[in-house]
This record gives C-alpha cells, structure tokens and sequence, in this order.
C-alpha cells in the first residue's frame, strides 16, 4: 500500500500509521540508545538529526553523542572540544577532520557546536581503517589482539542482512565485504556499550551514523544486541512525499519526512 508522508511527519514503519511526535521522541528518549541514520552528504539530514537530538536532550538532559565520523584514537580531541578548550579550526585540525571523513565539516558543526554548548560528551565510535580492510581480507582471527582496537568479534551476520547489503551495492557481495561492514557495525556498538559502562545507565545514547549500519536491525543495532544493550531504537529521515508500506516495514522504528532543499555535498579528495 501506498501513504502520503507528509512534511515533518513521523511515520511508524510497522503499519504505516503517522505518529503524534512528542510522544514519540518522549518515548524515544527512555531507550538506551537512539539510532539516528544519515546519508553522509546531505546537509539537512544533519539538520534533522540536530533538531531531533534537540528533543531529545529536552526529555533526558543526561546523554551523549557518538559519531561514525571520528576513530577512538581521536576521543581526547573530542573531550578537548566539549571542554571549551579547542577553536573550531583547531579542533578539526586535530581532529584530522579531512583524513578520517572528508565531507564539508560545515554540514555537521552544528551536531558538534550542540554537544559544546550543552556539554554533551562526544564519543568517537569508529575504529581505524586499517582494520575494516584487514579483516575483509583475513578474517578476525588473523588479527593479533593487540591490533583489534579494543573490539570483541562480531556477531555472525544473518543471511537476510547478507541479502540486504546485496541489494544496497546492487550486486551479490562477497563475505570480503560482509566481514568489513561487521567491523564497523560492531566498532559502533562496543564504543556505545563502552560509553554506556562509563557514563552509567541514566544516560541517553545517541548515534549519528550511516543508515546503512542500522535499516531493518542488521547492522549496528544487531551488534548492540549481541552485548546486551537491547533497548535500542532507529530513526530514519525520508525525503520521500509517499511511502510503500511493504518497503519500509521493520526498516526502522520511524521515519520522519524532510525538504531537501541544496545539492548532495562533495568529499574532499585525500
């Protein structure tokens, strides 16, 4: 069946039934975690998750923000940042903003000027990239321990979440890719669980993370699941005025519709 999505609507994803959105993000706000997908490139996308990070902040003041964009070895930096300590350029310098991510920083300061201003703690959840590769081509266990970047192994991806990454590179993919996509799957959630364990259980976790790692429960959630934290929940931004019911069953917990109104941003070449 085909619904209307209407502008700044939220959509549950089980039946297509539009949803009251304070009750939702007040709802949102009680889970362990809350899972906001992107596409990297698109400003308002950020804008979205901004505002709904903003709710969500105004329901549980107690929360943090972990973001793909940045590996662990950078967390200092990030605490520099929320402490007041860094300028913007001296924070994305150090940051190494343009090595380890590349899109205009300009389209996810303000996540990172939110944390500082509300002294939201910032955790980077990505490993380095060495170890995506390494592991696509050897395996975990070729891995010495030392060189794991503090992860634990993944979780065995399930066959349907094998067919969905298919059809996202529209091409059957080989266990190589399957393998470095669970090492980022599972970077995200033991960074998360590991700041949970830090800040405690009366904190709000909140992702900012590829939509890829977290449609339909296969990737980060999944992962999440397999250390514990199970009340988690995925929310979605869709520029899309209708939506096919079938489609979007179980992709997320909901989807929020937004105007995309300026061009898909370039990655900076390395």
């Amino acid at each position: 069946m085909i619904i209307k999505h209407p502008r700044n609507a939220w959509i549950e994803t089980v039946n297509g039934a539009e949803l009251d959105k304070t009750n939702l993000l007040k709802a949102m706000s009680q889970k362990q975690a809350v899972l906001l997908g992107e596409r990297h490139d698109i400003a308002e996308i950020h804008r979205w998750q901004l505002h709904t990070a903003n709710y969500l902040h105004a329901y549980r003041s107690k929360m943090f923000m972990g973001f793909e964009m940045f590996p662990v070895s950078v967390q200092p930096v990030l605490d520099r940042w929320v402490a007041g300590e860094l300028k913007t350029e001296e924070f994305l310098n150090l940051a190494q903003w343009d090595k380890v991510w590349g899109f205009p920083p300009e389209i996810y300061l303000p996540l990172f000027h939110f944390c500082r201003q509300n002294c939201v703690p910032m955790v980077a959840l990505n490993c380095y990239r060495e170890l995506v590769t390494r592991v696509g081509k050897e395996g975990w266990d070729a891995i010495p321990e030392s060189e794991r970047d503090g992860l634990t192994p993944s979780a065995t991806a399930l066959e349907a979440h094998k067919k969905y990454l298919s059809k996202l590179m529209g091409k059957e993919v080989e266990e190589r890719f399957v393998r470095a996509q669970q090492t980022w799957d599972r970077a995200f959630a033991c960074n998360i669980k590991k700041a949970l364990d830090k800040f405690g259980s009366d904190y709000l976790a909140v992702g900012i993370i590829g939509k890829g790692h977290l449609e339909y429960g296969y990737g980060t959630p999944y992962q999440l699941k397999d250390l514990s934290i199970n009340d988690t929940a995925v929310l979605l931004p869709s520029a899309e005025e209708t939506l096919e019911t079938d489609e979007i069953k179980n992709i997320a917990d909901a989807i929020c519709r937004i105007d995309i109104v300026e061009q898909p941003a370039e990655r900076r070449k390395k």
